[in-house]
Order: structure tokens, then sequence, then C-alpha cells
């Protein structure tokens, strides 16, 4: 158990930073483009292929040394909005004989078609899916924004991870 603390110390000291970002954009890669994806979901909310778009562009402006283009690209990623749903995913009684949702589920899904025109072996095409469970406080319309902010925050995660992430 001694060892343990001094290693730990000896860390604290020496000032060693441990880092996790893992991003590795292939060599030669400079440019990428990122398509409007586009909503496709029964249920359809008019901001939410833009707002995905641009925090996925944001992202990788932010995340990385490419260059947005929409001319001959290294890559591309396209994609499209699938499933957009709110359900009940627990019930409670509200001592009338009458159940209510006592949470919610805000469900995003997302078909993601990513080329790498350097190394197509490294491309994809796959279905990406996150949620939020919520209490509803009040008027849905008021909690949907920041809902949605959490989602697609989650799915961009996932999709720049799957492309540029080496784990």
């Amino acid at each position: 158990m001694r060892n343990l603390y001094i290693v730990i110390l000896f860390f604290m000291i020496s000032g060693c930073k441990v880092s996790l970002k893992g991003v590795s954009i292939p060599p030669g890669m400079k440019t990428v483009n990122v398509t409007v994806f586009e909503n496709n979901a029964p249920l359809v909310v008019s901001t939410l292929s833009t707002q995905l778009t641009e925090d996925f562009k944001t992202r990788i402006r932010n995340q990385t040394n490419l260059s947005l283009t929409n001319n001959e690209p290294e890559a591309t990623f396209s994609g499209n909005i699938t499933g957009y749903d709110i359900r009940p995913v627990a019930l409670q009684d509200n001592g009338n004989r009458q159940a209510l949702a006592g949470a919610n589920r805000l469900t995003i899904r997302v078909n993601v078609k990513y080329v790498n025109n350097l190394d197509p072996k490294k491309s994809f095409e796959e279905a990406f899916e996150r949620f939020k469970e919520f209490k509803l406080a009040g008027n849905l319309q008021a909690q949907e924004p920041a809902l949605i902010k959490d989602v697609t925050a989650q799915l961009i995660e996932d999709i720049f991870n799957r492309a540029f992430a080496q784990w």
C-alpha cells in the first residue's frame, strides 16, 4: 500500500499529465465536407437538421485542423435523421388509478456515411442512437431545445470518435 502512495505522490510532484484525447486525423487529410443531415424522421422538429449539422461542423473546427470545404474534400460526412421520439419510460400512479409518466425519454437516431477518400477502408456507414431521460416540468416546448442540444452533443461525440478516435 505504501508503494501506491509513493507512486501517486511522484505523479503529483512531477506534474505528470495523462491525456485520452485520442484524435487521430489521417496523414494528408486537410479538408472535409459535412453535408446537411436531412430530417427524415416521422416526427420532424424544424431546427434539428440545422442544429445537428452546424454543431458537428463546429466540433470539427474546434477539435481538428481540418478545413471545411465543398470542393474535392479528402473526407465527407453525410446522413439523415431517421428517428425522433419522446416516450414515457417510468409510469407512476397519481392516486386516482391513472398512470402518469414519471420520466420520459427523448431519443434521436441518425444514419451517417463517412467516406475517407485517402483510405477507403476507414470509411463507414452506420446508425447512431442516443437518448436523454427527463422529468416533464411544465411545458415540453420549453424543455425541448435543451434536451435536443444534450442528445445531439452525444451523437456528435459518437460520430466524431468513430471517424477520428484511435482507441
